[in-house]
């Protein structure tokens, strides 16, 4: 069945990009909502936007949403991540501004807060997009791609200069929970000379050692470290998990990404609902229900150190 939060829940903090203090609260909604973004800002005539892969406006950075009279809600993967993982359905997000906080870097505390809540079933079958076909899309040496599965899997490929970083690879199958303690407390990154740029450009103002790993060659900057040792391609495929999470419903599929990011992934998006061979819709079984990301988490999984 279809699931919302049982309470609301707010988190504060600053964006990653604009710098700007933002409080976001996600709202219970009614079976068959969906996930919308409200900007508490301005008139709920302007400022509802849908949280769809139509909806996302090109950036390279970040995923951004802009609905018809040009509100815009920015840096959503994270909290887009911890509402698939945690199984949600349907939920309003409201925020004061144009940014989603970045709190620690990763979606552990969306997740914590989401699952101290708790969950509630709802009277909605709940519908999942089945992957039919192989689609592909590249950009250079990245590319991303969907391929059809019985159930949610990532896989990642990451290749940076920086000894710190270096080759990484990973997979995961996202179901029981695996997102909650596998990935979700896994931060963004970058590299110091990336920040230099960014800055210079006005981005990354919110940007701070506490809230992403910044890597310098072969040093982690970031005093705390690394929470794991292939943190970078962990959060990867969290940033990934959000941006498919804008298909509008669990998929079933493999997901494979190489040096993939954000306006990539919307792009595999867009190639896969432009032709009706390539999906269809189903609804879940409870064997199918199973194997979705949401089903049997609980708070006692997020990872200690998140």
């Amino acid at each position: 069945m279809q699931q919302t939060i049982k309470a609301p829940v707010s988190f504060s903090g600053q964006g990653l990009h604009s710098g700007a203090p933002a409080t976001l609260t996600i709202r219970p909604a009614k079976a068959g909502y969906g996930i919308w973004f409200r900007r508490s800002d301005m008139s709920e005539e302007e400022g509802m936007i849908p949280a769809r892969w139509n909806a996302v406006e090109r950036t390279a950075l970040c995923t951004r949403l802009i609905n018809a009279t040009g509100a815009t809600v920015s840096t959503v993967e994270h909290v887009m991540a911890a509402l698939a993982g945690c199984g949600i359905s349907n939920a309003l997000v409201e925020i004061d501004g144009p940014e989603v906080p970045i709190l620690d870097g990763s979606a552990a505390p969306f997740v914590r807060g989401i699952l101290w809540r708790g969950l509630m079933a709802q009277s909605a079958p709940l519908r999942a997009i089945e992957v039919l076909r192989p689609v592909e899309v590249q950009n250079g040496p990245a590319i991303a791609r969907l391929l059809p599965a019985d159930q949610l899997e990532i896989s990642f490929h990451i290749n940076f200069p920086d000894a710190a970083i270096g080759v990484q690879n990973r997979e995961l199958v996202v179901k029981n929970g695996a997102f909650v303690r596998e990935l979700s407390d896994s931060r963004t990154f970058c590299r110091q000379s990336d920040v230099e740029a960014m800055q210079a450009n006005g981005l990354a103002l919110g940007g701070t050692l506490d809230n992403a790993v910044v890597v310098d060659g072969d040093a982690i900057l970031s005093p705390s470290g690394l929470r794991h040792t292939d943190e970078p391609v962990r959060h990867k495929m969290l940033d990934a998990l959000g941006d498919l999470a804008l298909a509008g419903a669990p998929i079933l599929g493999r997901y494979e990404g190489i040096r993939a990011g954000h306006a990539l992934t919307n792009t595999l998006l867009r190639a896969l609902f432009a032709d009706r061979r390539n999906y269809r819709i189903r609804s879940c079984t409870p064997e199918v229900a199973a194997r979705l990301p949401g089903v049997g988490v609980s708070p006692a999984e997020i990872p200690a150190v998140a």
